[in-house]
């Protein structure tokens, strides 16, 4: 570098430095003069500088609250995808076929996990399923069905009417044995083009309700023995076409408690679940099942009734609360040596108080026929006797059954144990021995109990259906292993008006038919009503599940909109 300009440099430095030290002491004395030099007079003005500090903490407070306010008013906490909703159910898991679906367990996971040509949708009518119609001819006795486009089994398999066909004369097989049999008894079935075509062997006014039944897929099981098709694996690891698919399958106690993983179907005809997964975890017990709920360890249930809300906390849990078309029902078999005698039958309807039986319920609707009070339509409805037990024990001395020992049976769940105890107590009183036997529920009770008979009284829940008809539980031809008419009852005159109330279209015609039907019913007395069926259901308040607006005819209808249904929440703006 040349001494001039090194010179140059060293003079702007010393000139920077000089610049530095004088900018330094300015401040100095700037602060010196202004500040410390002040501080004493500050408590001269202490109030001024305290408003001054409160005014700029509220202008401060007044932002950071518009801030806020208008951050919510964009945004909103709204539900989304994700998450494993967990119900509680009662009652064993023997398998996942939903043909053999007979405990409240299996009916829920069968509900999950398969759809139906029709179903019952959120008005409570029945509407399309899989099926994309369903259409009568003039007659009412052949039915033309065809299924949506793009249908699709969790394997990605096509859903065909291949599949259709198989299930129906499946359900027919006496080897299966389903509760689906009676419904296509004398049914035949065959394909035209792309639709099926279901030939009826008589009129049917409401035979769309009767393919509210799970499709099973014949890809898989076509060339299964039917006799072998409960210990498939599709029992326990199905092909599925519902919003949910088998996941696996934990055992929780060596008593059969369980833990059903699902997860959701991305090839669900409506739409994938917003869930990721759901859960079912089986008890054995409903005191398993308050602590389950109460203690956060499942998300919902709808096993328990009224009578257990005081033992779940208020601020966790919420409830709703709606009737469905199911009753219980005292089936009195009319095929027994001890019931078959109608002056007997007769005898313990006026001698058995069903008011102080009802007294153990919660908030249930008493039912006294086998019509729910929704549908009780009539000009004129029958009464029941009155309750006059005097008369009751005169007329069973008479007919000389006092003293012999009546077959009580039901099932341990809800309330039926109660309510057998107070049958017991008030058949005693009639003169009666009574066995009481009391049976878990599930496929060895259908079989051992319901299929053979095995009882003179029998409390079980019927389902009553969207549509009025009451051929399953009261023809002729549905009193034996495959049926359900749980009284054995054969009347000629029942059977004539039910078949005729099945072809009528007309809803006036159709009450006038079962106005005469209830007459008879009441007179020979096939079963005692005793209350309407509602579901109650305990969820977690953090939880979106099925909406309060829907009608549920069965308590598995709950489901019909669960692809909905929600456990995760965030903030997310709206939509302008």
């Amino acid at each position: 570098m040349k001494p001039k300009q090194k010179k140059r440099g060293q003079g702007l430095a010393e000139r920077l430095e000089e610049f530095s030290e004088r900018a330094r002491e300015g401040s100095r004395e700037h602060i010196q003069e202004n500040i410390i030099d002040r501080l004493p007079n500050a408590r001269r003005v202490r109030l001024l500088i305290l408003e001054w500090c409160l005014l700029i903490v509220v202008i401060i407070s007044l932002a950071l609250t518009q801030a806020f306010w208008y951050q919510q008013s964009y945004s909103v906490q709204a539900y989304v995808d994700g998450g494993t909703y967990i119900e509680a159910t009662l009652g064993r898991v023997n398998s996942l076929n939903p043909l053999f679906a007979t405990t409240e367990s299996e009916k829920v996971l069968s509900k999950l996990m398969f759809s139906t040509l029709s179903t019952i949708d959120y008005s409570g009518h029945v509407g399309l399923g899989l099926a994309s119609s369903i259409i009568p001819d003039d007659t009412g006795k052949v039915w033309t069905v065809t299924l949506k486009d793009n249908l699709k089994w969790s394997d990605g398999k096509p859903i065909t009417l291949d599949d259709v066909i198989y299930t129906i004369n499946l359900t027919k097989d006496s080897t299966v044995n389903t509760a689906y049999a009676s419904n296509f008894s004398g049914v035949t079935i065959e394909r035209m083009g792309d639709s099926l075509v279901f030939a009826l062997p008589s009129a049917y006014a409401d035979f769309d309700s009767t393919l509210n039944i799970p499709i099973l897929p014949s890809h898989v099981l076509a060339d299964v023995n039917p006799g072998q098709l409960l210990e498939h694996n599709f029992s326990s690891n199905p092909v599925t076409s519902g919003a949910f698919t088998s996941n696996a399958m934990q055992s929780v106690s060596s008593e059969g408690e369980r833990i059903v993983y699902l997860a959701a179907n991305p090839y669900y005809y409506k739409t994938t679940p917003m869930l990721n997964s759901f859960a079912i975890h089986t008890y054995n017990t409903t005191e398993e099942i308050v602590t389950a709920v109460a203690t956060g360890e499942v998300t919902a249930t709808a096993e328990l009734s009224s009578e257990y809300r005081s033992q779940l906390p208020d601020d966790l849990i919420y409830d709703k609360q709606t009737a469905l078309a199911s009753g219980v029902f005292a089936f009195l078999n009319t095929t027994s040596s001890l019931l078959n005698n109608v002056s007997v039958r007769q005898a313990i309807q006026k001698g058995v108080d069903i008011e102080v039986i009802r007294s153990v319920l919660g908030d249930e609707y008493a039912l006294d026929y086998p019509i729910v009070n929704s549908e009780l339509q009539m000009d004129e409805i029958p009464a029941i006797p009155a309750y006059d037990p005097e008369a009751a024990r005169t007329e069973l001395a008479n007919a000389g059954v006092q003293g012999q020992t009546l077959r009580l049976a039901t099932i341990n769940t809800g309330y039926f144990p109660e309510l057998a105890e107070q049958w017991r107590i008030q058949l005693e009183a009639l003169g009666f021995q009574v066995d009481l036997s009391i049976y878990d529920p599930g496929q060895d009770f259908v079989v051992n109990i319901i299929r053979q008979r095995n009882y003179d009284i029998l409390l079980y829940e019927v389902e009553l259906g969207a549509d009025l008809d009451l051929f399953a539980y009261y023809h002729s031809s549905q009193a034996s292993a495959a049926g359900l008419n749980l009284s054995n009852y054969a009347n000629a005159l029942i059977d004539d008006l039910i078949l005729s109330a099945r072809t009528t279209m007309s809803a006036t015609g159709r009450a006038a038919k079962y106005e005469t039907f209830l007459r008879r019913w009441v007179q020979d007395v096939p079963a005692i009503g005793i209350y309407q069926v509602s579901l109650v259901y305990y969820y977690n308040k953090n939880v979106r599940s099925f909406s309060e607006d829907d009608r549920l005819i069965y308590a598995t209808d709950r489901f019909v909109d669960v692809e909905y249904w929600a456990v995760n929440r965030a903030q997310k703006n709206r939509t302008p």
